[in-house]
């Protein structure tokens, strides 16, 4: 999919962290006379989808939010032992990882939350996120690209890039969620923020999004005054793109409503989110951390008390407005080509959400695209193995059908 930002957890299914990292903090370049504009801190060796952390100054921060610092397993079951048969036939067999409890979620994203893009790239095709998990990434095409370096230059026109030396994961974390922090302050107080970075626990999975945009909502769209949730995609051709890549776009900006309204009405369960991801909850941060949050305004020492400054940040927000916006954009001239309004559906977005954990958590087969679908097959690196594949057995699938441009009213 070029067309999406990428999100995805980990550099690769096997990343693992170093120590003494440096992470970059960005600094606003907005000209207005705004006492210390945030500062995005970014970790550049953890998750890809984890380059933004901004940092608010003490005047950004709402009093009501400096008063809140103060696995079993299995039996073998005959289904498991069926799976595990079939399995052989795939990518991820081998005589290495024949061990039933092994699902992909614990084998390539072990202590790690699953991004957004990654699920919205296991909708795209089940069988193509199988074999970029155990045979490597799939290769970054020029389109791709093009669309991270235009996403990268909207943050810009909010935030400047300068460097933190971070040496734990602990400092790791603290950063990221001091993103969070000063992205909702941004929000709060310009009505606007990009790159909005939020982790939370939903359905029993800890689900990391970053929120290409979040905006006011405008007093004439409707009544619904709850945060506008949008993301920009980049397009080569000047026409809108196929259903199924539209499809997944709009599940793409559900699931950011569905990780903000959790984090915005549910507990933060602390606990185990410092047992799943094997972090000190008391362990004294970095210097140079604790100065970035010292700038920030918020009196915190530990990882556990940046994690109330977050979970309470929150709090005084509304659930995300009903009505979500996707944005397509010509690469070549930057003019819109749409921009197109629906409406979150709870009960599809939720639907999609179980199937695709089930598929993380090796519940069930990998399932191939559906044949309507097959001319995904011509843009896939594994399309020449892969028994999904139509042009194995007969002439290669059609383009996908495509909707021009809209007139403009």
């Amino acid at each position: 999919m070029a067309e999406s930002h990428s999100e995805s957890t980990s550099d690769s299914p096997t990343t693992t962290s170093s120590t003494h990292d440096q992470s970059a903090i960005s600094t606003s370049t907005r000209s207005h006379h705004v006492p210390e504009i945030p500062i995005e801190i970014i970790s550049e060796e953890e998750m890809a989808i984890l380059d933004a952390a901004l940092a608010a100054t003490r005047s950004f921060l709402p009093s009501a939010i400096r008063s809140a610092a103060a696995s079993p397993s299995r039996g073998v079951s005959k289904a498991s032992i069926t799976m595990l048969s079939k399995r052989k036939l795939s990518a991820c067999s081998s005589s290495s990882s024949l061990d039933i409890e092994d699902s992909f979620l614990r084998r390539f994203r072990k202590n790690q939350a699953l991004g957004v893009t990654d699920l919205t790239a296991t909708e795209w095709c089940e069988k193509q996120m199988e074999n970029v998990l155990c045979l490597g990434r799939r290769k970054v095409s020029k389109a791709m690209k093009l669309g991270q370096a235009r996403h990268l230059e909207l943050e810009e026109e909010v935030v400047k890039r300068v460097r933190v030396k971070v040496e734990s994961n602990e400092d790791k974390w603290a950063l990221k969620l001091l993103s969070s922090i000063a992205g909702v302050n941004q929000f709060l107080f310009e009505g606007r923020t990009r790159e909005l970075l939020l982790v939370g626990f939903v359905g029993g999975q800890w689900i990391v999004g970053v929120i290409d945009e979040v905006s006011k909502a405008s007093a004439g769209d409707s009544s619904d005054t709850g945060p506008l949730l949008s993301d920009t995609k980049t397009r080569v051709r000047d026409t809108l793109p196929a259903e199924p890549q539209r499809r997944n776009g709009r599940l793409q900006v559900m699931l950011y409503k569905l990780l903000w309204d959790t984090v915005v009405k549910e507990e933060f369960p602390a606990t185990r989110f410092f047992n799943y991801f094997a972090l000190n909850r008391h362990e004294v941060l970095s210097k140079d951390v604790r100065d970035n949050i010292a700038d920030a305004g918020i009196p915190a020492q530990t990882l556990e008390e940046i994690v109330r400054y977050y979970e309470t940040t929150f709090k005084m927000l509304p659930v995300a407005n009903d009505q979500l916006l996707l944005r397509y954009e010509f690469q070549q001239d930057r003019s819109i080509i749409a921009e197109i309004r629906f409406p979150h559906d709870p009960e599809w977005v939720m639907s999609k959400y179980k199937e695709v954990i089930e598929f993380w958590r090796s519940e069930r087969e990998a399932e191939y695209t559906p044949e309507e679908e097959r001319w995904k097959c011509r843009y896939c690196q594994f399309a020449k193995s892969c028994p999904g594949n139509p042009s194995l057995q007969s002439p290669s699938p059609s383009s996908p059908p495509r909707e021009p441009r809209p007139l403009a009213s």
